[in-house]
């Protein structure tokens, strides 16, 4: 299986490359690198497909923007860095992926409403919103799914916190890995239970993926 891998130098992006690198032909594309995109900018993510070519499934590590502004610019680049640039992706890889191919993005969690979440509520309800209606009008035996990453280990380690309140970065990559290999359609495939304490969104900005 080919499979394009965007967000391939994050902390997830990474584990989800060693998992799906060992049995499959992967594409590494991020912002930086041989393959380089910019979900913010729809004709970045052309000229991805048209360098990459066609794949079997794509995967998207690298939803990233900013969960907590309601008010100013900073909302539409949260909309448009992680939910609209998602989305135009989906729309963007149809024609690209194979027969009875995926695609699989990136939601998220927080462990409950705290001000300054609603952004990233809006933004992840909407992607898994959309991911559920759009996986009914896919062509070509298409599939679509979402991961919802709560904070991974290795990102709050680095950040001085208990790795344990997270998830290790290994047991998030099986679930893009049951999304790539399986027959689900219009799920969210979701980490174990968030526990109390920090927030947890899924986006590169808290998982960097």
């Amino acid at each position: 299986m080919r499979i394009l891998l965007i967000g391939a130098t994050g902390t997830i992006g990474r584990a989800v490359g060693d998992l799906l690198g060992e049995r499959h032909d992967l594409v590494r594309a991020s912002r930086r690198g041989p393959y380089q995109v910019d979900l913010t900018d729809p004709a970045s993510i052309d000229a991805m497909f048209t360098e990459v070519g066609t794949v079997d499934a794509v995967v998207c590590c690298a939803a990233s923007g900013a969960m907590s502004a309601l008010t100013g610019p900073a909302f539409w680049t949260g909309l448009d860095g992680k939910l609209l640039g998602q989305v135009n992706l989906v729309r963007q890889a149809l024609p690209h992926v194979r027969d009875g191919g995926s695609i699989t993005i990136t939601s998220g969690r927080f462990a409950e409403p705290v001000p300054g979440s609603s952004l990233g509520f809006l933004v992840n309800a909407g992607l898994e919103a959309f991911v559920r209606a759009a996986a009914t009008e896919l062509p070509r035996g298409l599939r679509l799914n979402a991961v919802s990453p709560g904070w991974v280990s290795e990102t709050l380690t680095g950040l001085g916190m208990d790795p344990a309140d997270g998830t290790p970065a290994a047991d998030v990559a099986r679930l893009y890995s049951e999304s790539v290999e399986g027959t689900a359609s219009g799920r969210t495939w979701t980490s174990s239970p968030p526990t109390p304490g920090p927030s947890t969104s899924g986006s590169s900005r808290m998982s960097r993926p």
